[in-house]
C-alpha cells in the first residue's frame, strides 16, 4: 500500500537521524538551553534575515498554534482567521479550549482578502456595542492554505499593513512553509515572509524532522515569559535538544528547502498524471497537496492499492479527494500510482 495520505506519515530524513545518533551521549542542558538549539537558533535567524529574532521549539503544529495564539492575546480577546484556517477545522478546538473564541471570515480559495479583513476591522471599530463582544485581538493565516494554495508578496503585504493600521499582531503558520516557499511561482521568500508578520512558525515535522516546530518572533516580541507559557500548555519537553538537533540539520546546506523542493517535484508530476488520465481539479495547488475530483466508484478501486483523504462530497456520484506528496516521496510511490490511474 502506498501512502500520499499526508506528510507526516515518514519517520525522518537520514541526515537528521544521523545527527540524533550523533550526538546521543553528549548530555545536553535539559528544556532546549543547549548548544545544538542555539546553533541551530543562529541558524534559522541567518536564514530570516533576522539577527534580533526570538525562537522557541515545541513539538507539534497544533500544540504550537494554540500556545503562541494564547500567549499573545488578552483574556477577552479572539483570533481571526478564514472559515477553512486550520485551527479552525482541524485542532479539534484547540484555541478554543484555551478560552480564545475564532472568529471566522469568508476565505478566497483557502486565502484571506486585506479588503474583507479591513470591512470587519472598520465594522467592529464603528460599532457602539464593541465592548460587550470579543476584541479582534490576533490575525492568523496559513502558508500554505489548508487548501494548499498561496499568497503572492502583495497579498501578503496588504493583510499586513491593514494588520499594522489597527494595531493587531499577525500570525503565520508555517506547519507546511517549505512546501509553499518551493513552490513554483512562488513570490515569496523566507525572509520577505518574516519581514511581513509578527509571529511565525517553521514546520519541521512535515518536512523530515521526527517532529518539532520553530517558532519566530520577528522582533523582539515574545511575551516575556512565554517559557512559563510553554510550560502551562505542557509544550515544553526536559530532551529539549532532541528538536534543536533536526533543526539545525535541517538548516544546514539548504536541506529544509532541498526536501521541499523534491516534495513539490514529485506533486506536479503527480498532477500531470490525473491531467492526462482526464480528472479535473477542485481547485488550481502549487503545492504538495493535490485535491482531485474522483468517481466514487474509481475511489474503491484506487483505496486497493493508494491511501489518500475524502475531502469531501463534490456531487452525488464525485467525491474531492486530496492526495499528498513529502520529502521522502519516491519514484517507486509514483509509479505505483501511474500503474493504479
Amino acid at each position: 500500500m502506498v501512502s500520499f495520505e499526508c506528510d507526516y506519515d515518514n519517520g525522518a530524513h537520514p541526515l537528521v537521524l544521523e545527527a540524533l545518533v550523533k550526538h546521543n551521549n553528549a548530555r545536553p542542558t535539559p528544556y532546549g538551553f543547549d548548544e545544538f538549539s542555539e546553533r541551530a537558533k543562529r541558524r534559522i535567524r541567518q536564514a530570516c534575515g533576522l539577527p534580533d529574532a526570538q525562537i522557541f521549539f515545541l513539538t507539534g503544529g497544533t500544540q504550537t498554534n494554540a500556545t503562541t495564539i494564547d500567549s499573545m492575546l488578552y483574556q477577552y480577546e479572539g483570533v481571526i482567521c478564514v472559515g477553512t484556517g486550520h485551527i479552525n477545522v482541524h485542532e479539534a478546538g484547540a484555541v478554543e479550549f484555551t478560552e480564545h473564541k475564532i472568529i471566522t471570515l469568508p476565505d478566497n480559495h483557502g486565502k484571506m482578502e486585506a479588503r474583507v479583513l479591513k470591512k470587519y476591522l472598520d465594522d467592529f471599530m464603528a460599532d457602539g456595542n464593541r465592548n460587550h463582544a470579543v476584541h479582534p485581538g490576533l490575525v492568523y493565516i496559513t502558508f500554505p492554505t489548508e487548501l494548499g494554495t498561496l499568497y503572492t508578496a502583495r497579498e501578503l503585504d496588504d493583510i499586513y499593513q491593514v494588520c499594522r493600521n489597527f494595531d493587531i499582531p499577525l500570525y503565520i503558520d508555517g506547519a507546511r512553509l517549505g512546501y509553499g516557499l518551493m513552490a513554483e511561482g512562488c513570490d515569496i521568500t523566507l525572509p520577505y515572509l518574516a519581514r511581513h508578520c509578527d509571529v511565525f512558525y517553521i514546520g519541521g515535522t512535515k518536512i523530515g524532522a521526527l517532529c518539532g516546530e520553530a517558532v519566530v518572533f520577528t522582533h523582539g516580541n515574545a511575551h516575556k515569559h512565554f517559557f512559563s507559557i510553554q510550560k502551562q500548555h505542557g509544550a515544553v519537553i526536559a530532551k529539549g535538544a532532541l528538536i534543536g538537533l533536526q533543526f539545525e540539520a535541517l538548516f544546514t546546506d539548504n536541506l529544509y528547502f532541498q526536501l521541499a523542493r523534491h516534495a513539490i517535484e514529485k506533486a506536479m508530476q503527480m498532477k500531470q498524471m490525473f491531467q492526462e488520465h482526464g480528472y479535473e481539479f477542485y481547485l488550481d495547488s502549487p503545492t504538495n497537496q493535490q485535491f482531485v475530483i474522483l468517481p466514487n466508484e474509481k475511489i474503491q478501486r484506487l483505496e486497493k492499492y493508494v491511501q489518500f483523504t475524502h475531502w469531501g462530497p463534490y456531487d452525488n456520484h464525485h467525491t474531492i479527494c486530496r492526495f499528498v506528496t513529502s520529502w521522502a516521496t519516491t519514484d517507486e510511490d509514483m509509479n505505483t500510482l501511474r500503474d493504479c490511474l
